[in-house]
Parts: structure tokens; C-alpha cells; sequence
């Protein structure tokens, strides 16, 4: 009897609760990016400093009983603005950004955002291509 309930238990919990595989997805960018705490071990020239902002109207999921209780934005728009900012830094034919930084700000009505960095290119390589 045991043997029985072993295996309609083992077989339960297997089907039940099929395995997980989790997989960090990183996004790949066309440039180097290093926030502002990092540095390339590489020597770069400055080309230009680069910003993109935004500012969007406060999400309802944001309001509970129409109080502000989650500020900024989530890691996925995150990337979509850094998405944006190394393209612009890929079409100046740089090969980096330097000393990216991230703000927001949120009031009653609005998210304001914005995410900047200095857009260089190494001395060792010639202009990335667009």
C-alpha cells in the first residue's frame, strides 16, 4: 500500500508541477554600456553627450485607492530607453556609453523620465559602422 501511494504521489506531483527552467534574459546592445559607476578598461575619445526623456501619464496600476504606490518604471521600459540611447549612440559611430544615468520623477498626473550617457569611441578601433 505504501509503494502504491509513493507512486500516485510521485506521478501527482510531476504532472502537477512541471519543472521550471528559468533564463536570464540580458539584452544585447549594439554599443558598449557602462553606467556610472564603470569605466572601460579601454581608452575612448568623448564624442557627445546623449539624452532621451519622456514624460507619460500615470498608469492606474501605479494608484491604489488614488494614492501614488509605485514610482518610476519597471525594468522592461528601462531597456527600452536604453534601447534607444544606444542607438542613437551606434549612429554617431560610437562604440560606447559612458557614465549612463537614469532619473525619473512622478507627480499626481505624469511619470517624467530620463536616461543619459557620453556617447565615446574607442582610440584602438576605427568608427562603428550604421
Amino acid at each position: 500500500m505504501k509503494t502504491v501511494c509513493l507512486l500516485l504521489l510521485t506521478a501527482c506531483l510531476s504532472g502537477c508541477f512541471p519543472a521550471r527552467l528559468y533564463i536570464k534574459n540580458t539584452p544585447v546592445f549594439p554599443v558598449d554600456v557602462f553606467y556610472d559607476n564603470q569605466r572601460p578598461e579601454r581608452p575612448f575619445e568623448p564624442i557627445r553627450d546623449l539624452e532621451v526623456s519622456e514624460e507619460t501619464p500615470v498608469r492606474d496600476g501605479q494608484l491604489v485607492n488614488k494614492r501614488l504606490l509605485k514610482r518610476g518604471n519597471d525594468m522592461q521600459d528601462k531597456e527600452l530607453l536604453l534601447a534607444r540611447l544606444t542607438l542613437q549612440a551606434k549612429k554617431l559611430g560610437a562604440n560606447a556609453l559612458v557614465g549612463v544615468k537614469y532619473t525619473y520623477y512622478t507627480n499626481a498626473t505624469d511619470n517624467g523620465y530620463s536616461m543619459r550617457g557620453l556617447a565615446v569611441r574607442y582610440r584602438d578601433e576605427q568608427p562603428a559602422q550604421n
